[in-house]
């Protein structure tokens, strides 16, 4: 069976909303609960690094996950991530050999009826199983080069540069 590594650092797809007047938080993972009731042909082994805003993720913070991205056996590793900084992580992450590593997160939280979590983690953990090694990021319906790709804010997406 296919055995992909999981980290999770936060980010939007991990948001709580608490209710409608409320600020959110940064919860645990959602991904185990997303992917929970789907007949993959998968194992997946989720580890939470941290649960952060991207906004709030720091050099350090890059190198607690590239650390644990290297130490960790796994050759096929999905990272959840806020949207905000992820081609920044991602940068930082490409020195790393021998591993397909793809990024992905949501620009609505995961645990919302109107998420594009699902599709994105989908696409993530496909794109991990036939991109050769290197890092990329799962936005938007594409597989993404790390450094062929920007945030559009405006626009709510990602796209080539």
């Amino acid at each position: 069976m296919i055995k992909v590594k999981i980290f999770t650092v936060g980010g939007t797809i991990d948001k709580v909303y608490f209710d409608a007047k409320s600020t959110y938080e940064v919860g645990p993972p959602n991904i185990s609960e997303v992917l929970a009731d789907l007949s993959l042909n998968i194992e997946f082994d989720v580890t939470s690094l941290m649960q952060k805003d991207s906004l709030e993720m720091t050099d350090n913070d890059r190198e607690i996950l590239r650390e644990a991205i290297s130490k960790n056996d796994a050759k096929m590793i999905v990272i959840t991530h806020g949207t905000d900084t992820m081609v920044q992580t991602a940068q930082s992450l490409k020195e790393i050999r021998g591993k397909t590593i793809v990024l992905t997160g949501a620009l609505a939280p995961a645990l919302f009826k109107s998420s594009d979590a699902m599709f994105n983690i989908g696409c993530a953990l496909t794109a991990v199983q036939t991109k050769p090694p290197g890092t990329y990021i799962a936005m938007n319906g594409q597989i993404f080069d790390h450094d062929k790709v920007r945030k559009d804010v405006p626009n709510s997406k990602f796209v080539s540069l």
